[in-house]
């Protein structure tokens, strides 16, 4: 009797705690998305799109008019400044994809150096965006890496990674990862990005999972990699901006759909109301053959 007493008082004050909450959302005009980045060795890239409405239907067609055209985008050293060209690449059903990067015909185009800074300017529609990035010096170092058979698990050809990192005295450095498997392409880790606060000035092991294409649903299998692949690992320092922006937006990330999620506000470095971030990477490379 007690029982049915306590039930009855618990459904009663969680039915009179329910409120239905209205959310009016607008619709609003596209915002600047900047898309920027530039690494040692290599030219700055700049992908320039509008936002879409809350109550879009994401298409091929829609995605494709999010390109934004014919902006004047120009990055700077401190001591040369040079204007991007746009560029297109096709992808599928006569759809391209279009960027932002030095002039071909341009002799004299730069390429990303170690501990440089750089300032981006884009206009287009009469309005002007403003942003800067470092590409540091190499801090963190990956030493060496090696696999293991994965444990608890039928598949034999499944495999773990891991690698031996060295991280230099003092605090402030951080870092993003990517990984490369066979001929594919370089997708970050799921949490692709880390700061020393714990393990400053000290040389650690730890796993590195398989960067995932967050464009697909995430696979079961995505923590392991398999006997035959070959491996390689892009270890990336990056400024505190280009962090801040990627944690925010990897939280975000991971918060869709978590009704239990604390809020959330993915932190870019565009001025002028625009969203993104521009980033500099200083990136090194290695790569691991793990044999059938």
């Amino acid at each position: 009797m007690n029982k049915l007493f306590f039930v009855a008082i618990a459904a009663f004050i969680l039915s009179s705690c329910e409120k239905d909450i209205n959310l009016n959302l607008n619709n609003v005009n596209g915002v600047l998305v900047v898309d920027a980045s530039i690494e040692n060795d290599k030219p700055p890239v700049v992908v320039l799109t509008k936002s879409f409405s809350f109550f879009s239907s994401i298409t091929p067609q829609l995605l494709d008019s999010a390109f934004v055209h014919n902006a004047v985008v120009t990055i700077s050293n401190g001591v040369d400044t040079q204007q991007l060209k746009e560029y297109s690449v096709p992808i599928v059903n006569n759809y391209n994809y279009f960027y932002y990067t030095i002039d071909s015909n341009n002799v004299n185009a730069f390429k990303g150096q170690l501990n440089t800074a750089y300032s981006l300017t884009v206009t287009t529609e009469g309005q002007t965006y403003t942003s800067s990035t470092t590409i540091p010096a190499f801090g963190e170092i990956l030493d060496s890496m090696w696999w293991k058979k994965m444990p608890y698990n039928d598949d034999t050809t499944a495999i773990l990674l891991s690698g031996k990192f060295t991280d230099p005295k003092g605090l402030g450095d951080y870092c993003r990862y990517f990984t490369k498997t066979n001929n594919g392409g370089f997708l970050p880790g799921y949490n692709s990005v880390f700061n020393d606060q714990v393990i400053d000035g000290t040389t650690y092991s730890f796993q590195i999972d398989p960067g995932v294409d967050r464009n697909n649903p995430i696979p079961l299998d995505s923590n392991y990699f398999k006997r035959g692949d070959t491996i390689t690992v892009k270890l990336a320092d990056i400024d505190k901006s280009t962090y801040t922006f990627w944690n925010t937006w990897e939280f975000a990330y991971r918060s869709i759909g978590n009704p239990f999620a604390q809020p959330n506000k993915v932190i870019g470095n565009i001025s002028n109301g625009a969203l993104g971030a521009f980033y500099g990477y200083a990136a090194d490379y290695k790569t691991l053959i793990v044999p059938k």
